[in-house]
């Protein structure tokens, strides 16, 4: 039956890519367990009351059924003219939380309260200033590298008194990179792979040669800050001594037969590349991206991982 209810939703509103407006016609709106025990009262109030004629009774439950219309009003108000959007994710490693985040934004002069999404866990509830916005981050755990694809997000709320229960269905179809987890194990690059498509030695670190130019990608760790507290002026160490060379990961030259284990070990490789302040290339059958430093040099190399031979993506 609840799968029947999902289908018939998502065939009625499509999906949903860009911003959405939640308008009366996407918003339901059914009592809770505590709702459902407040009509019983209710109803029990009123027979009562009747019953032995007790005007003071019926005073007090057409006033608690009042209340009840109001909060259910207001429950509906809550989500009503809200702005949903799809917001970004964050990329994680097998085995963690994929994030997926969607944005709140309120339009009305009145703040929003109470407001939570449901994926595959539910968010804490949030709270949207008037004329603000908010970020819900949903988490969805991952087993496998490859992607994970956020198809339905519930954004609901109880607000005021947890009479009732509204909520929007969203299905924006996002899609998260899920990285290969690092291998714990991993063997040392071989030093063929230092040299692999010729690339060029860098200088080394014994000794210190002198400042140059800050570009962007240069490692945070040889920044001359007390140059920096003098002239306002971003400045990097050099070094000289034994030279570096610059490792390009080859595929080809890890040990191994199993695919997702020698990814992991490229996975291992680049991370602790990246630790370093080295800059580092991949390379894959059919893919080769170059030596350049950086943390975007660090995605784009597990994601390049992450999506070769990639299983079908799974679905949250």
């Amino acid at each position: 039956m609840r799968g029947w209810v999902h289908g018939w939703i998502r065939q009625r509103q499509g999906p949903d890519h860009e911003a959405v407006t939640l308008k009366r016609g996407r918003i339901y709106i059914l009592p809770t367990g505590l709702g459902a025990a407040f009509g019983v009262m209710l109803i029990a109030m009123l027979l009562g009351s009747l019953n032995y004629g007790n005007n003071l009774g019926l005073a007090l439950t057409f006033l608690l059924a009042a209340l009840g219309v109001v909060a259910m009003h207001a429950c509906h108000r809550n989500l009503e003219q809200l702005v949903a959007r799809p917001a970004g994710t964050e990329p994680s490693f097998a085995g963690q939380d994929a994030v997926f985040r969607i944005a709140l934004a309120n339009p009305g002069p009145l703040p929003r309260s109470d407001l939570e999404a449901t994926a595959v866990v539910t968010t804490p509830p949030a709270h949207v200033p008037a004329a603000g916005e908010v970020a819900l981050a949903l988490r969805v755990p991952t087993r496998r590298r490859g992607s994970v694809i956020l198809e339905r997000v519930e954004i609901a709320t109880r607000y005021p008194y947890g009479l009732f229960r509204a909520w929007a269905v969203l299905h924006p179809e996002m899609t998260c990179l899920v990285y290969p987890r690092p291998a714990a194990n991993a063997p040392p690059p071989p030093r063929r792979a230092a040299i692999a498509g010729g690339g060029a030695a860098r200088r080394g670190q014994d000794d210190f040669a002198g400042l140059k130019d800050y570009h962007p990608g240069d490692p945070p760790k040889h920044i001359a800050w007390k140059a920096y507290a003098r002239a306002d002026e971003l400045l990097i160490k050099e070094f000289s001594g034994e030279a570096e060379a610059t490792p390009v990961f080859d595929l080809a030259e890890v040990p191994g037969a199993d695919l997702e284990a020698r990814l992991a070990v490229l996975a291992r490789w680049i991370v602790d590349a990246h630790a370093r302040g080295l800059t580092f290339g991949l390379r894959l059958p059919g893919e080769e991206i170059p030596p350049v430093p950086g943390d975007a040099q660090r995605a784009r190399c597990l994601a390049a991982i992450a999506r070769f031979d990639a299983p079908a993506p799974d679905v949250a």
